[in-house]
């Protein structure tokens, strides 16, 4: 779920009455809510939209204290679950409004940040996104301190839309867990978006993992094998390239919110998009298709714990900063 709030009012009913009761349906514990700026706003006013978003979260943590907390490393994770609460935690998606004032990573992680990628789709001061593959950028010079400030501080990398020459970049300069928080394999489908089997092998090298996309373009480029099997086997294929222990979902949730409110990171965006059209798993209430398609390919249920969220927790639990 993308937090923004032009109207904070408006996404409180929205997250209170319609999200958190998806969130229990779907037996989703750990929500990450990735910060995203349209192109409007950037890049004079990324910043400024960006400390928006970040206090929209605190505003609604706060107001939903009875059932979420905003966390903050692995510790603050456990209580809240033990608390029977949802745990929240903040991301970066493209970084925006820090460009190359890499220093800003410090003061967004002082505000709770904990997961940042540094591109979308296409360049930033930092790298550059997917899209632009054909250029073969690596990391500028920003881009690597930016990597460096990150790791220092205990705030996960995400290479998701960070593009090719850009992800072999990151896992030539990692010393710290990678995380693609919503990718799915180039093997299965050939987009940008997705990573291939040499990345895969690289994020698990690093000790980090690679969380599988529910996006339908990002799964097949047959609309007729849009389903739940299809997000299925590309969990199978990146457990049989990366292990077990490098897998989890990054299902990017973002038809569901589309359809109550109209958040400034979605404000350009088609709502009739087939890109995101997905009967029946448009919201973390249909998760448990996901768990009962797992069970019926035969992933023994210790691997299904895994995959749904174990693997998570404990990167989170381990390399997430206080």
């Amino acid at each position: 779920m993308a937090v923004a709030a032009r109207s904070p009012a408006k996404w409180g009913s929205f997250f209170r009455e319609r999200w958190l009761p998806q969130l229990r349906e779907g037996g989703i514990d750990i929500q990450v809510l990735p910060v995203f700026i349209d192109d409007q706003y950037r890049p004079e006013g990324a910043l400024r939209q960006t400390l928006r978003m970040i206090e929209c979260a605190h505003v609604l943590a706060e107001a939903n204290a009875d059932q979420v907390a905003l966390c903050r490393n692995g510790a603050d994770i456990d209580v809240a679950l033990a608390e029977h609460k949802i745990a929240l935690v903040l991301a970066l998606e493209s970084a925006p409004g820090i460009d190359a004032s890499v220093e800003l990573f410090s003061t967004l992680f002082r505000l709770g940040v904990r997961i940042a990628s540094i591109a979308h789709w296409g360049r930033t001061p930092l790298a550059d996104g997917s899209r632009e593959d054909a250029t073969g950028s690596r990391l500028t010079t920003p881009g690597v301190r930016a990597l460096r400030e990150m790791e220092r501080l205990g705030m996960l990398f995400d290479i998701s839309h960070l593009g090719a020459s850009g992800v072999c970049h990151v896992l030539e300069l990692a010393t710290r867990p990678l995380i693609a928080t919503h990718s799915c394999a180039r093997a299965l489908r050939d987009h940008h978006r997705n990573l291939t089997d040499d990345q895969i092998r690289g994020v698990a090298g690093t000790g980090g993992m690679v969380c599988v996309n529910f996006v339908p373009d990002f799964l097949t480029d047959d609309e007729a094998k849009v389903s739940v099997d299809r997000v299925v086997d590309h969990i199978e294929h990146v457990i049989s390239v990366a292990g077990i222990d490098h897998v989890g979902l990054g299902s990017d949730f973002i038809r569901e919110v589309m359809a109550d409110v109209t958040p400034p990171c979605c404000e350009n965006a088609d709502d009739e998009d087939p890109l995101f059209d997905f009967p029946g798993l448009e919201g973390p209430a249909g998760m448990p298709l996901v768990t009962e398609a797992m069970v019926r390919r035969g992933l023994p249920e210790e691997d299904v714990l895994k995959v749904l969220g174990g693997n998570m927790r404990r990167l989170m639990s381990t390399y997430m900063g206080s």
